[in-house]
């Protein structure tokens, strides 16, 4: 088994809001993955004493540990336990009711010698390879079908769209998000490898347009994970004055790919 992860922060005077892990066995066999992307929160006071880095480290622990050790539980069932245990952890202090209290995407994957398992919420993507090559990319598209004049500004998507019906949904103090994940099941037969991202390397896909999902797998399995996210930075530096592709978007964004050949 190949196993391979990095991750960068967008800038290296800021703490990366990124997270990811890997457990190898779970319980006693096969593995689990976890890849988190924190989401910034804007300037303004959010009720909450603890940083982003602070949330996804709490909760990516729990979704490592549970999922590695808990075969018994669903993945939404360990998102639900995961988000419980970390919202308990700053409740007494935060206001977590605070549309931008603490919050990350989420891509969890958990396999053994029969099958492999997938959850994913928000933007982060799992990209699985079959054993023909063929690339599948499991996604939540809701961020994407939201009307952009529901996201013009960080209070009008926080009024219309964050974690509400119609619009997208993110991993918080929620315990309930769970039920909105995208989840399923794969033949463990039917995997030969996975690379879970965060959108600071999908943006090689969807933002610079240089290839398709199978084309970015591919770069990851030959060049590795480093290499990816170096081609990224290129990108993002080239464009940087002219933002063509860039556009309002931040130039450099945390960056995190894990690969599993399984």
């Amino acid at each position: 088994m190949r196993i391979e992860l990095t991750s960068e922060p967008g800038d290296p005077a800021r703490p990366n809001e990124d997270y990811t892990s890997v457990a190898l066995p779970a319980s006693g066999q096969g593995g689990s993955l976890v890849v988190l992307d924190g989401v910034t929160p804007p300037p303004a006071d959010v009720g909450c004493l603890h940083s982003v880095p602070w949330f996804t480290a709490r909760l990516g622990g729990a979704l490592l540990e549970l999922s590695g050790s808990r075969r018994d539980m669903t993945l939404r069932d360990i998102l639900a336990a995961a988000l419980t245990r970390t919202a308990d952890a700053h409740r007494s202090t935060c206001d977590l009711s605070h549309p931008r209290t603490p919050q990350a995407t989420v891509v969890l994957a958990r396999w053994d010698a029969e099958r492999v398992e997938h959850l994913v919420l928000s933007d982060s993507v799992l990209l699985v390879e079959a054993p023909d090559g063929t690339v599948t990319a499991l996604l939540d598209d809701r961020l994407d079908r939201v009307p952009r004049a529901d996201l013009v500004s960080d209070a009008v998507a926080d009024a219309n769209a964050r974690n509400k019906e119609g619009g997208f949904f993110t991993a918080a103090a929620d315990p309930a998000v769970a039920d909105k994940a995208v989840t399923g099941t794969l033949a463990r037969a039917e995997v030969r490898a996975l690379a879970a991202m965060t959108d600071g390397v999908t943006r090689w896909v969807e933002k610079f347009h240089e290839g398709d999902w199978g084309d970015l797998f591919t770069l990851v399995a030959k060049e590795g994970a480093e290499a990816v996210v170096a081609r990224v930075r290129a990108l993002e530096d080239a464009d940087a004055q002219v933002r063509a592709f860039l556009r309002r978007s931040k130039t450099h964004d945390d960056a995190t790919v894990v690969y599993a050949e399984l």
